[in-house]
C-alpha cells in the first residue's frame, strides 16, 4: 500500500449480490485497498438470503483489503434497502432475510394501505405508499404465513443493520434506511406506534434510529482486521448511500442502471406522493430523497439477451416491438403479479430488435417518474447522472439519450455506493458532511453527452401498450 495523505476510512456496499470493501484515503478520496465476495439469492416464489452470508462475505472483503483496513478509523456500512431481517434472543437469523424484490407480500401491502385510511394517509403519514418491496408489508406477510417465526423474533432489522449491529454489538439504523420501511412517520422523524400496532410489531424490536453525523458505536469484535476503538458511522441504504457518495446538491437527477433501476434527487422538501410512484425517503444527511424505483433493469435485460443468444450490446433499431421486461413482477408501475410482455412481432422482427425493445422498456419506466421526483425546485435542464453498471454499457447510454433527450453526464467513480459509506465515515473523523466530503473528492466527475432529439414516438408508443395490456398484466399468469 502507498502512503496515505491522511487517515483512512472503510466504505462497505452490501448489495443483493455481494458485498464490497473500500478503504479510502479521507485527504484525497483516493482508494488504497478494496474487496469483494459474493452471496447467494434464492430462486423460485421468493427472494430470500441468510444474512450470515452478508458476514461472512463482509469479513472476506476486508481481508482481501489487507493491513489498510487495519489502519482504518472509522467504517460504515451501506446496504440493500427493505430487506427483512429476523433474529432470535441470541441475535441469530429465525429465518433467511426477506429481499426488497421479493413480491410475495403483494397481497398485505394493498390490505395495509385499505385498512389504514388508503393512499393519502400513508403517503402523509410515512411518505410512501406501501408496496410489495417495503418491510412493514414483509412483516405483515410473514406473521400471516410463518407465524411461529415471528414468535421467535426478538429483534428486527434492515440488511445494513444487521452489519453495523455485529460491528458495535447495538441495534442501530439511520432515517434513510428507516424511511424505507413503512413503520417510520417521515413526519415526526420516528417509529409510528398507530402502524406498528396495526401490524403486531412492538418497538422494543427495533434498532434505535442514530442521528446523522453521530457515532453509532465501535467495533467490538476480535475477528476483524480493525484497530480497537474504530469508530462505525450510521451506515444508510444503498440509495441514499449512492447519493452521498455522488455529493449530490438539492435538484440534481441521478438515474441508477443496477438490478433495480432508481431515479431520485435530494429535496428539501419533504415529499408524499400518493399514488405510490414516488416513495417519499430520507436522505442520510437530514433532507428528503424523493425516489422511485423499478424491480426491472439491467437483470432482467441481460437475461433476454441470454435468451436471445445475444451478446447485451448487440441491439438493432425496435422500429414497432415494444417489451414490457417486467420478469419479476414490478414496483413501477405497480404491477407485482405481472410478466414480461413483447408486442409488435413480426416476420422480419430480428433479436436485436426486440433487445432494442427490452433497453426501451426498462428505460421508459424510470424516465416516465422522473417528473413526479423532480420539484419545483430541480433544473430540468440539468445533465442527468447515469450511475450503476448498466451506465458503462454504451446500448444503456444511448437508450437513455434518446428516450430523454437529455445530456448525460457518467461518473467516473465506481462503487458509488460504497464511496457514500466511506463519506459518511470520513464526516466522523474531520466533522465535514459526508457530501461535502464527496464533493472534495470529487466522486461526480466524468464525461457529458450532449443531449440527442427526444425520441417521443417511442415512448407514447411504450405507454399505450401499457395501458392497453394493463389488465393483463395485473392479472399475472398465475
Amino acid at each position: 500500500m502507498s502512503a496515505a495523505e491522511g487517515p483512512l476510512v472503510v466504505g462497505v456496499d452490501t448489495s443483493t449480490q455481494s458485498t464490497k470493501a473500500l478503504v479510502v484515503d479521507v485527504a484525497t478520496g483516493r482508494v488504497v485497498a478494496s474487496g469483494q465476495a459474493p452471496h447467494t439469492v434464492s430462486s423460485g416464489a421468493g427472494r430470500e438470503s441468510d444474512p450470515r452470508q452478508w458476514w461472512d462475505a463482509l469479513c472476506e472483503a476486508l481481508r482481501q483489503c489487507g493491513d489498510a483496513a487495519h489502519e482504518a478509523a472509522a467504517v460504515s456500512i451501506g446496504g440493500q434497502q427493505h430487506g427483512l431481517v429476523t433474529l432470535d434472543a441470541q441475535g441469530e437469523p429465525v429465518r433467511p432475510a426477506l429481499l426488497w424484490n421479493d413480491v410475495r407480500s403483494a397481497p398485505q401491502a394493498r390490505r395495509l394501505t385499505e385498512e389504514m385510511g388508503g393512499a393519502k394517509f400513508w403517503a402523509e403519514r410515512t411518505g410512501s405508499v406501501p408496496a410489495a418491496s417495503f418491510t412493514v408489508t414483509k412483516w405483515a406477510w410473514l406473521a400471516e404465513n410463518e407465524p411461529e417465526a415471528v414468535r421467535a423474533t426478538r429483534a428486527v432489522r434492515l440488511p445494513h443493520d444487521y452489519l453495523t449491529e455485529r460491528l458495535t454489538g447495538e441495534g442501530t439504523t439511520d432515517r434513510g434506511d428507516a424511511s424505507g420501511t413503512g413503520w417510520w412517520a417521515s413526519a415526526t422523524e420516528a417509529y409510528d406506534p398507530e402502524i406498528l400496532a396495526h401490524v403486531g410489531l412492538g418497538q422494543a424490536l427495533l434498532p434505535r434510529v442514530v442521528r446523522p453525523g453521530e457515532v453509532a458505536g465501535t467495533v467490538h469484535r476480535h475477528d476483524l482486521p480493525f484497530s480497537k476503538g474504530t469508530l462505525v458511522a450510521p451506515g444508510t441504504g444503498d440509495n441514499a448511500a449512492a447519493a452521498l457518495g455522488l455529493g449530490l446538491r438539492p435538484g440534481a437527477p441521478v438515474l441508477s442502471l443496477g438490478t433495480s433501476g432508481t431515479v431520485y434527487a435530494v429535496s428539501r422538501h419533504r415529499p408524499a406522493d400518493p399514488t405510490g410512484t414516488v416513495a417519499g425517503f430520507a436522505d442520510a444527511h437530514g433532507d428528503w430523497l424523493p425516489l422511485a424505483c423499478t424491480l426491472n433493469c439491467t437483470l432482467a435485460v441481460d437475461r433476454l439477451a441470454a435468451l436471445l443468444g445475444l451478446d447485451r450490446e448487440a441491439v438493432e433499431p425496435a422500429g414497432g416491438v415494444t417489451l414490457l421486461p417486467y420478469l419479476d413482477g414490478e414496483r413501477t408501475p405497480n404491477l407485482p403479479h405481472a410478466s414480461g410482455l413483447l408486442h409488435g412481432l413480426r416476420h422480419d422482427t430480428t433479436g436485436g430488435q426486440i433487445l432494442q425493445a427490452a433497453y426501451d422498456g426498462a428505460v421508459h419506466a424510470l424516465l416516465a417518474a422522473l417528473d413526479l421526483v423532480l420539484d419545483e425546485d430541480a433544473d430540468r435542464s440539468a445533465p442527468l447522472l447515469l450511475i450503476g453498471g448498466g451506465a458503462r454499457g454504451t446500448a444503456w447510454r444511448q437508450t437513455v439519450r434518446r428516450l430523454s433527450g437529455r445530456p448525460v453526464q457518467v461518473p467516473e467513480a465506481r462503487e458509488l455506493v460504497a464511496l457514500g459509506a466511506a463519506a459518511q465515515a470520513a464526516g466522523l473523523l474531520t466533522g465535514e458532511g459526508p457530501a461535502a466530503v464527496a464533493r472534495r473528492w470529487g466522486t461526480a466527475r466524468g464525461p457529458v453527452l450532449e443531449p440527442v432529439e427526444r425520441d417521443g414516438a417511442t415512448m407514447d408508443r411504450i405507454s399505450g401498450v401499457l395501458s392497453d395490456a394493463a389488465a393483463l398484466l395485473e392479472r399475472g399468469t398465475g
